[in-house]
């Protein structure tokens, strides 16, 4: 786990750091200040460091890199898997550094070191890292050359750390407030205590990029396993109602917001706040993993070639609907799936491995202050893999769940459909004695994109991040996601099924219900994208939009309450969290 800790001068921050790593047997602390040298004194200076030093435990040891700030990286890549370390502060970090360079007049002359340290925070494979880091952005501006060059490096410093981070928070007079990753740490008393926040806390190694990069399965990693049965966190239910119930007291124009009610009470239970925000941090997650054999008929690998070039290039429908949204965009390249009427798509080191960086997908973009998620796919042969996920774990028909096959040039391509058909078929037979563990049918039938958006849904509910999901991949893997863990369809939304027989009986059996019937066919994604602006304008006027007073006269033989306490069932009833009957897993069956 790794912390940051942000506080001004003398608001307890190195106190509270402290304090997080008490319960530890052994603690390497790093300090990065050091003694004034080149002749000068300051005895303030000295008795305040002298201070720091006297408030160590005993059992603690200390490392004393104020003269060497270039160690720090090195110490945090070093670091075993069993290690506390403190490094206290990382504002000292970058004094030093700027005074190795000799020259405080160019804020971004550290840049490349502020990032590589991010790096090696994010990879760092010790227990618990807690970092202090000065907050000076509060503060007016500088007078000064260096002060200004100071601040504007220690802003940069503090949100890549930040990033690499799974909680942050701030100190001011002694009181902490986690701006991010409250749910992962107890403070009470200023005692640390480790909560539960996902199935396995291996720290990841990870190395993305956004908006015009593709990342591989092949990045590295240590790969993680998943079972069945994992316990993952549910929406705040109680705070869903209490959104919905707000609604009721808005002063609105009209009857009010109509099918998007759901949304407003879908975000107060996953974002825990009866006023949900809209959502401000969007990223779209596009998986390109091709198949092989009958289940890729009348599709074309160059064409999903260019769809994803489009997105890394930034052009093309998807592009321009994430720019419109303001939604980033990252590009994964997945696994090929080789013919599952023949034989298994994957074998079980590659499930693991995209199962695992789904996770870290999900993970990493919770860190980075990402609010959403929205999952796309541009494979080939993904619609036939998804229909027979569905067919097998629903009992659906493959005939009925395929749409018609339209090729590059847009013409309907029945011999294409008929071979799909029938693949979907002979993959379902060969399969039909083996088990439906989850695990099982992303082997048997899922391939690269559908296993990697699996890790994706399951890694997203584990930091309480929502999804928006729209097409046949992402419906699957919320059907293979759901017998890992039951709770994370409850993270999903969707706005629309665009008429799609495999997502429409997905959904259905999932409990995931569309609050549009617009049948838009943008491709995977594309629906999520083009709804998004419409579903943030229903959240700002949810949340902006004040109350009427209540009333409390008769009105149509009922009062103001109960006509709120009605409307409120309703909105219940419809709501795409409601609470639903258990449906046990797939692979109980």
């Amino acid at each position: 786990m790794r912390l940051l800790v942000l506080g001004g001068i003398r608001s307890g921050k190195s106190e509270v750091a402290e304090s997080l790593v008490a319960d530890a047997e052994r603690v390497r602390y790093v300090a990065t200040a050091a003694e004034l040298s080149g002749g000068l004194s300051d005895e303030g200076w000295s008795t305040r460091l002298a201070r720091h030093r006297e408030r160590r435990p005993a059992g603690w040891s200390t490392e004393e890199i104020g003269t060497d700030p270039e160690r720090l990286a090195d110490l945090l890549h070093g670091a075993k898997p069993e290690d506390v370390l403190l490094v206290d502060d990382l504002g000292g970090w970058l004094t030093a550094l700027f005074d190795t360079t000799g020259d405080w007049s160019d804020p971004h002359a550290l840049d490349g070191r502020i990032a590589a340290l991010g790096d090696a925070v994010r990879a760092c494979p010790a227990a618990l890292l807690v970092m202090v880091a000065p907050e000076v952005g509060l503060a007016v501006m500088p007078v000064t050359q260096a002060g200004r060059t100071f601040a504007d490096a220690n802003g940069l410093l503090n949100q890549r750390v930040a990033a690499a981070s799974d909680g942050v928070a701030l100190v001011v007079a002694g009181e902490v407030s986690w701006l991010r990753g409250g749910d992962a740490v107890g403070h009470a008393g200023g005692r640390f205590a480790e909560a539960p926040r996902r199935a396995d806390s291996t720290p990841f190694e990870f190395t993305g990029a956004v908006a015009g990069a593709v990342l591989s399965t092949a990045d590295g990693g240590e790969t993680l396993s998943f079972q069945p049965g994992m316990e993952l966190p549910l929406p705040d239910e109680s705070t869903a109602a209490e959104a919905a119930e707000r609604l009721l007291t808005l002063k609105l124009n009209g009857a009010g917001l109509g099918g998007l009610v759901p949304v407003v009470r879908f975000a107060g239970g996953t974002q825990g706040r009866p006023d949900p925000r809209p959502w401000q941090q969007p990223r779209v997650l596009v998986l390109r993993g091709d198949r092989t054999g009958a289940f890729a008929a009348g599709d074309s690998a160059a064409a999903a070639d260019q769809r994803l070039q489009d997105v890394v290039e930034g052009t093309g429908t998807l592009a321009m609907l994430a720019a419109t949204a303001g939604a980033s965009v990252q590009a994964i390249d997945c696994p090929e799936a080789g013919p599952a009427e023949l034989h298994d798509a994957l074998d079980d080191g590659s499930v693991d491995a995209a199962l695992t960086l789904g996770w870290r997908l999900a993970d990493a973009a919770a860190n980075e202050g990402v609010d959403l998620l929205v999952l796309a796919a541009c494979g080939a042969g993904s619609d036939a893999a998804a229909a027979a996920i569905v067919a097998v774990l629903t009992g659906g028909e493959p005939a009925a769940l395929l749409g018609r096959v339209v090729d590059a040039s847009g013409f309907v391509d029945d011999a294409a459909w008929i071979r799909k058909v029938g693949a979907v078929r002979d993959a379902r037979h060969r399969i039909r004695a083996r088990s439906r563990e989850p695990h099982t049918v992303l082997s048997m039938l899922g391939g690269g994109d559908i296993a990697v958006a699996t890790g994706i849904l399951l890694g997203a509910a584990s930091r309480r991040l929502p999804v928006m999901v729209d097409g046949p991949v992402g419906i699957a893997a919320g059907l293979v996601a759901r017998d890992y863990g039951a709770q994370t369809r409850h993270w999903l939304l969707m706005p629309d099924h665009g008429d799609n027989p495999t997502v429409k009986l997905g959904a259905d059996v999932l409990g995931v219900t569309p609050f549009l019937q617009l049948k838009l066919a943008l491709g995977e994604g594309g629906t999520s994208l083009a709804t998004l602006p419409l579903v943030n304008t229903a959240l700002t006027l949810a949340a902006a939009t004040p109350q009427r007073e209540p009333s409390t006269e008769p009105a149509d033989g009922r009062t103001e309450q109960q006509r709120i306490e009605d409307e409120i069932q309703r909105v219940v009833a419809d709501s795409p969290t409601a609470e639903m009957p258990y449906v046990k897993p797939s692979w109980e069956a």
